[in-house]
């Protein structure tokens, strides 16, 4: 299981419905990317994180080796705008408001990310998927993904099994050593992947699968009373930056 799955599963709100996450952590991504980045996504991002390490409960080490992923994707996006191509400059050159147009993008992504992050942290995948389905999405794509959730961690611990062995058998102590187990760490996954696939479709037709997968969803109501305070949360975030709002320049 992955690292945030682990914690999605183990938070303060797993039994919390979806929706009440939801509401929450997709509200903050949107305040984040609607907002002006300052103070706007600065005020979201702070309140992420304090929803994050604190009523959530995430562990400080595990939030960022899931946010630093992301967060280098926000920073390679924003150094493009610290340079212009052509100009009296030259071919390329500083651009005149780069840093700035680069912090606004900084802020606006990273914020963005811990919203989302908030939800996936909160929310297990096999709590939201079979829901899906009461909300209007067809049937067989919620399957398709809810098979492909579950084969995905079955994969990763081929690979990981795989790789160990060929550890164990000097299979990476030297540059070529390593290229030749890498290609044999392709070629049985992708011929094991395939071969799970196949006993899962022989498992399923012996089991009478008629379309869909029908799995147990633990029992949970939307909190009026959560969904009030988040709403109003984002509504106060909406207020106090624009009542704040001053240019970073």
């Amino acid at each position: 299981m992955l690292p945030i799955d682990a914690a999605a599963h183990s938070s303060r709100w797993r039994r919390r419905h979806p929706v009440d996450k939801a509401v929450l952590g997709l509200g903050l991504t949107v305040l984040a990317i609607s907002l002006p980045p300052w103070p706007g996504a600065a005020l979201v991002l702070v309140t992420a994180l304090v929803l994050l390490l604190g009523p959530a409960a995430v562990p400080a080490g595990r939030l960022w080796r899931a946010y630093r992923v992301p967060l280098g994707f926000c920073v390679t996006g924003a150094l493009p705008l610290l340079m212009r191509v052509g100009g009296p400059g030259g071919f390329l050159s500083p651009a005149p408001d780069g840093p700035l147009r680069a912090g606004e993008l900084l802020l606006r992504t990273s914020a963005a990310s811990l919203g989302v992050l908030l939800f996936a942290f909160t929310t297990p995948v096999s709590d939201l998927l079979p829901r899906l389905v009461r909300a209007g999405v067809p049937a067989p794509l919620v399957d398709v993904a809810l098979v492909t959730y579950r084969m995905s961690f079955l994969l990763l611990d081929s690979v990981r099994r795989v790789h160990r062995a060929q550890a164990a058998r000097l299979g990476h102590t030297t540059r070529a050593a390593t290229w030749r187990s890498l290609g044999g760490l392709g070629a049985t996954a992708f011929v094991r992947s395939f071969d799970r696939a196949a006993r899962l479709q022989t498992g399923l037709a012996g089991r009478g699968y008629d379309g869909a997968l029908r799995v147990l969803v633990p029992e949970a109501r939307v909190s009026a009373r959560f969904t009030t305070a988040s709403v109003t949360l984002l509504a106060a975030l909406a207020a106090l930056t624009f009542v704040l709002e001053r240019p970073l320049s």
